[in-house]
């Protein structure tokens, strides 16, 4: 039994993540800030399931001002889901948010990490840490991000990794892809094309739909990050947390399309988003090789069960017939 802090506990992936580490025997304490990057009422019943459990505690604060080492009083192991998510909302002025939020507190907390003698502790970095111009003149594999967003994610990984390498703090970073599933933010794809699917609202997209993205199930997405919190890995570890299996917009709208049986959705197309790329494509033999973990979900069963969530939070559920979606194990 090991004694866990969680940042962005409330969060889409950090409430996945509490109460799967609730359900191997772990004790957890989540830490939110409610921000209102999107509706913290929605936040506070991510965590519904993980409050109702006896070795779940919730710390309601902001790590650029939380009494750090009250918080991590007893833990072994962290996983740091905590920062300002959204590439299009991260130029001009709001860049100073990402700097604070993924940035200063991230290395406030690798302060108090090492202070208070972390084990492990395991950074949720992003794919946006990437580049989309493979032509581009650079060293093999150097990122080079599209959005200041990414920069502020590449700039915290940086930063995880100097306190590997200088301070001894045992550190893994892991870029996660395009995580959607259950509880997935309002302001992602997916959710945003559910939800018109089902209010039979036209459907906007940002750019022609032939972008490619490397959609990873946000369960996948969980165990990968358990297993990097104890899995035997070199300091500064960076691996990639991917599917390995790019798909279209395009074809995540057809397919969800014949999910919901709401005949061909009507497009709107939009101008592309400032610092979105082409192509995203994750190297899953790095998290194949170090973890023994592969994104096991495929695309139709994981939207299968986001479509199914969505449709359990609307008064109005009998609209949408559950029995007509495949099993999510098919």
């Amino acid at each position: 039994m090991t004694h866990i802090l969680v940042t962005g506990a409330a969060g889409f992936i950090g409430s996945h993540l509490c109460e799967a580490l609730l359900e191997q025997g772990h004790v957890v304490r989540g830490l939110d800030a409610f921000t209102t990057f999107y509706d913290p009422q929605r936040k506070r019943g991510n965590l519904e399931r993980a409050l109702a459990h006896p070795s779940f505690t919730l710390v309601t604060g902001d790590l650029l001002t939380a009494p750090l080492d009250e918080a991590l009083d007893g833990v072994e192991w962290v996983a740091h889901l905590a920062g300002e998510p959204g590439v299009s909302t991260s130029w001009g002025p709001s860049f100073a948010r990402y700097v604070d939020r993924n940035v200063l507190a991230t290395q406030r907390l690798l302060e108090a990490a090492v202070e208070n003698g972390v084990q492990r502790l395991v950074y949720a970095s992003s794919s946006s840490v990437y580049g989309g111009e493979a032509d581009a003149l650079r060293a093999q594999g150097e990122p080079r991000p599209y959005s200041p967003y990414g920069v502020s994610k590449l700039a915290a990984e940086t930063l995880v990794g100097a306190y590997a390498l200088s301070q001894g703090l045992p550190t893994v970073s892991l870029r996660y892809f395009s995580v959607y599933g259950p509880r997935q933010r309002p302001d992602m794809a997916a959710h945003r094309f559910i939800e018109s699917l089902l209010d039979g609202r036209p459907l906007s997209v940002f750019g022609d739909g032939s972008q490619v993205r490397d959609f990873t199930y946000v369960g996948d997405v969980v165990a990968a990050t358990i297993r990097a919190l104890s899995a035997d890995l070199p300091r500064a570890a960076v691996l990639d947390v991917a599917s390995g299996r790019p798909t279209a917009v395009g074809t995540l709208i057809g397919l969800l399309n014949e999910l919901v049986g709401a005949g061909p959705a009507s497009i709107v197309q939009c101008d592309e988003r400032l610092g979105d790329v082409p192509r995203t494509e994750g190297n899953t033999s790095t998290a194949q090789q170090h973890l023994g973990w592969s994104a096991g979900t495929d695309l139709r069963t994981g939207l299968t069960r986001q479509l199914e969530w969505h449709a359990s939070l609307r008064d109005d559920v009998e609209q949408v017939d559950l029995t007509l979606l495949p099993s999510a194990g098919a």
